[in-house]
């Protein structure tokens, strides 16, 4: 049984958690880290378990909404952490020694394959991954500024998706960020729009994908209502049918 659970979801942190179970083992994974360590701990209590359980963290990129507690949480309890070498070189912690993640390099932890990829975000080298238990496979897609033909083929077949639907380019160019961040954001290397999001999403749908949560939202210039609406059209259902992700996470969701 593979399933997953988002711990939190947005600009303000970032960490979702992984769970596969062949009936005599429980493999678990943390992907992203986005938040205080008490926050965390907090977050992993509703979810039954603590840091100490985690099998391994999976950091995508350095932005602190990603990397958060990570460095603190794995000196802290001895929780193997992975990154790419791109954003190892961008940590200010030069004692760290994480293990290194490479694009298409398949991971063995515990009863669970994960595969790192590629994707465009500025960031030193961000990786965006698939999990699989060997029968069902998550993908998770968050923090780019465009979907490319290597992120799709990575997420071909997927019975599960989290997925970036970060802005609405409108409400963006309404907003007050200063002009330096609203081009960020809506660049090449920013973050996906729901225009984009929905898609991707139209392009990966397929009969045996079984569960979509939108993901990393921004809260200024973006509406749930918004996402639900974008994703049950890709989808071919209702808005009320989609599920959208949180600075609050989300419950266990089977994939």
């Amino acid at each position: 049984m593979l399933r997953f659970r988002s711990l939190a979801s947005g600009s303000s942190g970032n960490a979702t958690l992984v769970e596969a179970f062949d009936g005599l083992r429980r493999t678990r994974l943390l992907i992203d880290c986005g938040l205080g360590l008490r926050q965390l701990d907090e977050r992993l209590a509703r979810a039954g378990l603590s840091a100490a359980g985690l099998d391994a963290i999976f950091i995508t990129h350095e932005h602190g909404d990603h990397i958060g507690c990570a460095l603190a949480v794995a000196a802290r309890s001895g929780t193997p952490l992975w990154m790419s070498a791109g954003t190892r070189a961008a940590l200010p912690d030069a004692t760290a020694a994480p293990r290194v993640a490479a694009d298409g390099q398949a991971i063995a932890i515990g009863g669970l394959q994960v595969l790192p990829f590629t994707v465009p975000h500025d960031a030193r080298e961000p990786l965006q991954l698939t999990c699989t238990d060997g029968d069902r496979r998550l993908g998770v897609l968050t923090d780019l500024g465009h979907v490319t033909t290597h992120a799709l083929t990575h997420l071909a077949g997927c019975h599960a998706l989290m997925l970036e639907s970060n802005h609405c380019p409108a409400l963006l160019m309404a907003s007050r960020y200063p002009p330096f961040l609203k081009r960020r954001v809506g660049g090449q290397h920013g973050h996906l729009s729901n225009a984009q999001a929905a898609d991707a999403l139209a392009r990966l749908r397929h009969d045996r994908l079984r569960t979509v949560v939108g993901a990393h939202l921004s809260e200024r210039n973006n509406r749930p209502e918004l996402v639900r609406a974008g994703f049950g059209q890709a989808l071919g259902c209702g808005a009320d049918d989609v599920l959208v992700s949180s600075r609050h996470g989300l419950d266990w969701l089977n994939v």
